[in-house]
């Protein structure tokens, strides 16, 4: 199994800043992909950004391309989602989510995703 605990969610003003954690224990080794996900109350939970554990390489959906940068520390376990120009659109529960089944791409169906974080609240006031 893999463990992941997310920090780093908090209140913030439109134009402001956060950067989440998502520290990974556990069989660590079998994981492929970690995606971030969010949910907004009311709302289905939205894939946002992947970075693939093994090269480092990353994706990420339009309307976050260009203001959120998704990396990893391989040798800390972690990944990190760096969210600048943040707006209040982008107010939701954080989450991360670990994959463990190999793909070319980076699912966005939650399904796909084995293991999953607490989740972390992002508020951003207008």
């Amino acid at each position: 199994h893999v463990q992941l605990v997310e920090s780093g969610g908090g209140f913030v003003q439109a134009g402001g800043s956060l950067r989440l954690s998502c520290a990974a224990s556990g069989r660590t080794f079998s994981c492929y992909t970690i995606g971030c996900f969010r949910q907004a109350p009311g709302n289905d939970r939205e894939f946002v950004a992947a970075v693939a554990w093994r090269d480092d390489s990353t994706y990420y959906v339009h309307s976050v391309a260009g203001r959120l940068t998704i990396s990893r520390d391989y040798a800390k376990s972690t990944v990190y989602l760096q969210m600048n120009s943040l707006k209040p659109e982008d107010t939701a529960v954080y989450y991360c989510a670990a994959r463990v089944v190999y793909s070319r791409d980076y699912p966005s169906d939650p399904n796909e995703y084995s293991y999953w974080g607490q989740g972390t609240q992002v508020t951003v006031s207008s």
